[in-house]
């Protein structure tokens, strides 16, 4: 028999709807003007933003890592839905690798596009991996399943309409229901998600982002802020990883009632 929504359960399909009304029903925004226009754009060995592109190897690295570590993981690992979540996480940090690589071999709107569509699969897994550890695990499928379904939608809104709100709702949201969840303990039999961690390197990548030309200055041209974003934003997931290669521990939350 189908068991009914808790109240958070509620409260996040509650979330849901009103992202998903705000971003039909709200302003347009466009992207910024001069976006494709990073700090480094140097070339090394004939590879055009060399830094910028190489720079996205340790999503591949992390991802990589994580994948072997779910498939060698010992009992008290993820199991069901917090694996499959894992597995798309992790393959999801090797497809951002790929599309951001390829993106800034020559920024474009069109290489933009590819690079956004490359980052929703680990997106997804990582707000579902949150959803499962936070609220339930049937909450982290319906969180993944979602991001799966609306991110490639909002890209293909903004590469057709100029309108960015759809995509800056799925992001902002997402890392908005990431600090909100981060706020609960773990339900029984969670694995324990580190998200303050995750968080904060995560906030570190948007700061570097964001200054991109000045960290650029400030390091006499020695690295951009873009390139030391890529970094930052990969790092996120070793806290996850390192979660897993701990193996399984006792953790007061494992066989404590589900909170609500």
């Amino acid at each position: 028999m189908r068991q009914p929504l808790n109240p958070v359960e509620t409260g996040l399909l509650a979330a849901l709807l009103l992202a998903i009304a705000t971003a039909c029903f709200g302003p347009s925004v466009a992207q910024f003007e001069h976006y494709h226009a990073f700090a480094d754009q140097r070339q090394l060995l004939g590879l055009p933003c060399a830094l910028d592109v190489l720079s996205n190897l340790p999503f591949a690295l992390f991802g990589g890592w994580g994948l072997l570590r779910l498939r060698a993981s010992a009992a008290g690992q993820p199991t069901g839905v917090h694996r499959a979540l894992a597995t798309l996480f992790f393959a999801g940090l090797v497809l951002t690798a790929l599309c951001s690589a390829w993106y800034h071999l020559r920024p474009d709107d069109a290489g933009l596009a590819i690079d956004r569509l490359g980052m929703v699969s680990a997106f997804a897994g990582l707000l579902g991996l949150t959803a499962a550890d936070r609220i339930s695990a049937r909450a982290g499928m319906w969180i993944a399943a979602a991001v799966l379904a609306l991110g490639p939608l909002s890209v293909v809104v903004w590469a057709n309409s100029g309108n960015l709100l759809p995509w800056a709702v799925l992001q902002g949201g997402g890392m908005l229901l990431i600090v909100l969840l981060a706020l609960r303990q773990p339900v029984a039999g969670a694995w324990g998600l580190p998200l303050a961690a995750v968080i904060a390197w995560y906030a570190l990548a948007k700061a570097l982002e964001l200054g991109d030309h000045v960290v650029f200055d400030l390091t006499q041209s020695l690295v951009s802020g873009h390139t030391l974003k890529h970094a930052a934003a990969a790092m996120a997931a070793l806290p996850v990883i390192s979660l897993m290669h701990n193996g399984a521990q006792a953790r007061p939350w494992q066989n404590r009632a589900v909170r609500t």
